[in-house]
């Protein structure tokens, strides 16, 4: 699923011990790099690397506040750091007009459909959907962190079910939307 390795940098840096956490955001940062440099040898457009690209640019500033503040009040919020900074990426490329979904869809997807209007609108609900998925759960995450529970179990829930939740959706409502054309041509 294209989604799982457009946030492996996500992934990796949840996946390490919070003590540890320069440690996780350099690994965030090498797997934002190598995805978005093997996306690019396989040919995917810079349309279909704003998430990638955004990740490296994030995990190059945390790795940097980091390794120079391993104390640094950010480490607390860095989870909600993280999915706030994915709600601004996913929400400026609604505003650009280019919902970061679209580069994804189009990689399985047969270019005579990447102009027309629903394929261009069903990217744009599914990147609306992934944006307030990402606000809710920066919102829930620094909540959690300001009552010292930002490293908790119910922490890594939120921030799980910030992924797990518009993943979910997005399946369901594109497998609905291929229904409803499939139901349209006959």
């Amino acid at each position: 699923m294209p989604y799982v390795r457009t946030f492996l940098p996500w992934i990796v840096f949840a996946a390490f011990p919070t003590a540890q956490w320069q440690w996780g955001a350099l690994a965030g940062l090498v797997a934002a790099l190598a995805v978005a440099l093997q996306q690019r040898r396989t040919g995917a457009g810079y349309d279909a690397l704003i998430i990638e690209i955004g990740s490296a640019v994030f995990f190059a500033a945390l790795t940097g506040i980091a390794f120079s503040d391993p104390a640094s009040g950010v480490h607390a919020y860095s989870a909600a750091l993280s999915s706030a900074t994915l709600a601004l990426i996913a929400g400026g490329s609604l505003l650009v007009g280019r919902p970061f979904t679209l580069g994804i869809a189009k990689r399985t997807t047969p270019r005579e459909v990447w102009g027309l209007k629903p394929f261009i609108r069903i990217n744009a609900v599914i990147t609306a959907v992934w944006t307030a998925a990402f606000a809710v759960t920066a919102a829930a995450l620094a909540a959690l962190a300001h009552a010292g529970q930002g490293h908790s179990t119910s922490a890594t829930l939120v921030q799980a079910a910030g992924f797990v939740v518009p993943m979910l959706f997005t399946v369901r409502y594109v497998a609905a939307a291929q229904a409803k054309a499939q139901a349209g041509a006959r």
